[in-house]
């Protein structure tokens, strides 16, 4: 038997907190482990997830003894708030929450932001292909300006924080090829202080360290290119006790010789992520 109640067109967001927006409002979505429930189930693409692999997905190897109750309960809680949220029952798409005997199932939803950004990712690394830099760049900082924090922040569960980890690299990946997006195309200069920032709050990421010696050198400041790797190469040695990988040694010896002038190793280059 298949009981649900049908709710009228929702946007869900997870680029950050999870967000559930109608045109008319924000849908209150109840207590945190109520949240981390909704968006385990965005995660499964209309695909019906047993209880308990809910179960486990929230709370891991050691639910509590009432975890049945619990998920009745906020699944109910889910139901009531994407039925009775604003804007409901007005015209629109129709997301459903129900058991369907095999599982829990949230159908006609998405998560919208996530689509949007693979979106306009794979838009961005067609221009990158076709040699359009600029758009390829316009696209990517649109694609980053939809994260609003870290992805599904604040929910809790073994589930939802491997997909945070998962995300926060991709966002990394997706920022890093930007900006070499962005020096390749002769915007080194303006790039400096965004990649200044990042290598302080990211010291051991080796491929913000090149990017920021490759942008200082062909910014006409060579000399703060090779103390950037230095003091990478310092850091890396005392957290470690190791030097930095060939890309960025090779990088370095690029600048040593002032020969990366027009491209950057190969090691560098990646293309725009889209998962």
């Amino acid at each position: 038997m298949t009981d649900g109640i049908r709710v009228a067109g929702i946007r869900f967001e997870l680029l950050g907190p999870l967000r559930a927006l109608r045109p008319d409002g924000e849908v209150p979505l109840g207590p945190p482990l109520q949240r981390s429930v909704l968006a385990v189930l965005l995660h499964q693409d209309g695909g019906a997830m047993p209880y308990d692999s809910l179960v486990d997905a929230v709370w891991g190897a050691e639910p509590p003894s009432r975890a049945r109750t619990l998920v009745q309960k906020y699944v109910s809680g889910l139901r009531h708030a994407l039925a009775f949220g604003p804007g409901a029952g007005r015209p629109g798409a129709a997301p459903e929450l129900a058991w369907t005997g095999r599982g829990y199932r949230l159908a006609g939803a998405t998560i919208d932001d996530l689509r949007e950004r693979h979106a306009l990712l794979r838009t961005a690394g067609a221009a990158r292909e076709s040699g359009d830099l600029r758009s390829a760049g316009e696209l990517a900082v649109r694609a980053e300006s939809l994260w609003r924090g870290a992805y599904a922040e604040g929910l809790a569960g073994p589930y939802l924080e491997a997909e945070r980890r998962r995300w926060a690299e991709e966002r990394a990946l997706e920022r890093e090829a930007r900006l070499e997006g962005e020096i390749e195309r002769g915007r080194a200069r303006e790039c400096v202080d965004e990649l200044t920032r990042l290598v302080a709050a990211h010291p051991l990421r080796e491929p913000l360290v090149g990017l920021l010696a490759l942008a200082l050198h062909r910014g006409g400041r060579p000399a703060e290119a090779a103390v950037a790797y230095e003091e990478a190469r310092v850091r890396i040695a005392e957290a470690t006790a190791g030097e930095p990988g060939p890309a960025l040694r090779a990088l370095y010896e690029g600048v040593l010789r002032e020969d990366v002038l027009r491209e950057s190793p190969a090691p560098l280059r990646g293309s725009l992520p889209t998962a």
